[in-house]
């Protein structure tokens, strides 16, 4: 192995074995079966997107995920013959995924994303965006009251029509009130990251009816994200 790629294998595995932990910590009730099905809402997207590998590597990849977790339980319980510490199991991991031909700067973008994987504040499918001060605001009221000060300037800014303007307004409510009842669910309790998982896809079929760009888009989640 060449000394500088040895070099950032060590450097790589030494940094996200700090961030696993405190990523684990978070969430340490996680079973193993809910932290394989995380993956699949969160890091296989996440490694797809950012490492632009196909979805077969991606799996392979989170296999690896699973197994490193299973070697630092093992070390946990003095029961592991081949790994002393995270460092270790850490370092060969990321020498493993060597094998997928990754690039440095694939792997400290996997290395970013490995330090997350038992986490949901990265991943925005698994995001809630709750506002408490609308709890109380009846549906249809909400809505007008979001359409009277924000229709116009959607329309204006987005360059679309008064009709696509309303469903996007409707489409942003709805997404408030249907998050009101998950946000009742414990923060540790997986079918929170379940419902919210879901509540996006229902979002997303709700705007694929109102005939916007990708960028569009884009900027109606993010305009609603900053003003509601």
């Amino acid at each position: 192995m060449q000394p500088v790629m040895r070099c950032i294998i060590l450097c790589l595995g030494i940094m996200v074995q700090a961030l696993s932990v405190q990523a684990q910590e978070k969430n340490t009730t996680w079973s193993e079966e809910e932290l394989q099905e995380l993956f699949g809402y969160c890091g296989k997207p996440a490694l797809i997107q950012e490492l632009k590998i196909s979805a077969e590597t991606a799996d392979k990849i989170g296999q690896l995920f699973q197994w490193s977790r299973y070697q630092l339980q093992k070390i946990a319980a003095n029961t592991n013959d081949t790994f002393a510490t995270a460092g270790e199991v850490e370092e060969a991991f990321l020498k493993k995924c060597k094998a997928f031909s990754l690039s440095g700067d694939q792997l400290k973008a996997l290395s970013a994303i490995r330090a997350q994987a038992g986490s949901v504040d990265a991943c925005p499918l698994a995001a809630l965006y709750h506002k408490p001060a609308y709890d109380t605001i009846p549906q249809p009221r909400m809505i007008q009251l979001v359409k009277t000060k924000f229709r116009k300037t959607l329309m204006d800014q987005l360059e679309v029509n008064g009709k696509q303007a309303d469903m996007i307004i409707e489409a942003e409510v709805w997404e408030q009130k249907e998050s009101q009842s998950i946000a009742q669910l414990a923060a540790n309790d997986f079918n929170r990251v379940r419902k919210t998982v879901q509540l996006h896809r229902d979002k997303d079929r709700k705007y694929a009816f109102i005939g916007l760009t990708d960028v569009q888009k884009q900027r109606a989640i993010a305009f609603f994200r900053e003003k509601l």
